[in-house]
């Protein structure tokens, strides 16, 4: 650490090669080690990864944003007013924008809600594959994996899970033979990297279209969306509210037991609702299983996303989107989320 105190003697770790005026051309030997200054400045430590939740680095403890800092609830945010670092104004208006964009698509026409799904999982891809690059080196083919990861998507919603099973496997084909064309070199690395892409993002994401499929199709996405937005606004109030016992604090410094209940418990009352009054044969008991199971998916996919960017030291996979990161900061508890809506739907009142 430099002491930038008044008279305070220059740093030895980080001084350049003065003088000694007693021996002119020779430089201190009584202030210990000596080191170009350039090169120090390459050898620097990187900074701290930036806590997601408050958009800082993370100090020592105690100190603000620190270990020992009280945090908010599971959104986020800390109890201090402070907006984590996001343009609010911004977040509510995409937020709104997005939400409006969803719901015309989903009511009017499902094939134009199928395209926007296929849009947002070839962006999902790209920046997906883009901070590999950038923060590790890996390089998923991405031609493969949005040619393929459309084609899956689109196959599901046309043969449901049997045409997404056919066209994953051959996404998986496509990215080992696209590689094959480069350098042996990380080969492994990178299709694996590939590999989990495919998985993560296109094939996940095909449970959505695959729910669009039935007769009550737009009503069952609607459910599932809801669920998932509900369960995170119960994280944020009942957290931020109330929020003490860290969830996981080497994960996500941000989340509480306590917002976990909050989600937990705001998603039954809203499944409760929508199995009841919303979905066809539905009962309310189910709506309750099936919040229950939605929250737990949505704050495991949360938490897993969130895993990914502290391995990558980022604090959002993208900036599309402005107030909210990018179009994978918004996937993250909805992709995991998908599966476990459509299999109890097909459970309690049929696939069809």
């Amino acid at each position: 650490m430099n002491d930038s105190s008044p008279g305070g003697a220059p740093d030895a770790g980080y001084r350049g090669a003065a003088e000694d005026p007693a021996a002119p051309g020779r430089p201190y030997a009584s202030a210990g080690p000596v080191y170009d200054v350039a090169a120090a400045a390459q050898t620097r430590p990187m900074p701290p990864v930036p806590d997601e939740t408050t958009g800082l680095p993370a100090g020592p403890p105690g100190t603000p944003g620190g270990p020992g800092e009280p945090s908010g609830g599971a959104g986020g945010h800390r109890k201090s007013g402070k907006n984590a670092g996001r343009n609010l104004r911004a977040a509510i208006g995409v937020g709104v924008g997005l939400g409006v964009v969803i719901i015309a698509t989903l009511f009017i026409y499902k094939v134009i809600f199928l395209a926007v799904v296929v849009a947002a999982v070839v962006v999902g891809l790209w920046e997906l594959t883009s901070r590999l690059r950038e923060r590790k080196g890996i390089n998923a083919p991405l031609v493969p994996l949005a040619v393929g990861g459309a084609a899956t998507v689109v196959a599901g919603y046309a043969w449901a899970a049997e045409g997404a099973w056919v066209a994953t496997a051959f996404t998986v084909l496509a990215v080992l033979l696209w590689r094959m064309t480069q350098s042996p070199h990380d080969y492994l690395k990178d299709v694996t990297a590939g590999v989990f892409a495919v998985f993560y993002v296109p094939f996940l994401a095909t449970f959505v279209v695959m729910m669009l499929a039935a007769h009550d199709g737009p009503w069952r996405v609607f459910v599932f969306l809801l669920l998932t937005v509900v369960s995170d606004t119960g994280a944020y109030a009942v957290g931020w509210r109330f929020g003490k016992h860290k969830l996981a604090p080497r994960i996500s410094p941000g989340k509480t037991r306590e917002g976990l209940l909050g989600a937990v418990s705001f998603a039954m009352v809203a499944g409760a609702l929508s199995m009841q009054y919303l979905i066809d044969d539905g009962k309310w008991w189910q709506g309750l299983v099936l919040g229950l199971a939605a929250a737990a998916s949505a704050t495991v996919g949360d938490l897993g996303e969130s895993m990914i960017k502290r391995d990558l030291g980022i604090k959002d996979m993208g900036t599309l989107l402005p107030g909210h990161g990018g179009i994978m900061d918004r996937l993250d508890s909805l992709l995991p989320t998908a599966p476990v809506v459509w299999l109890l739907l097909v459970l309690f009142v049929g696939s069809t």
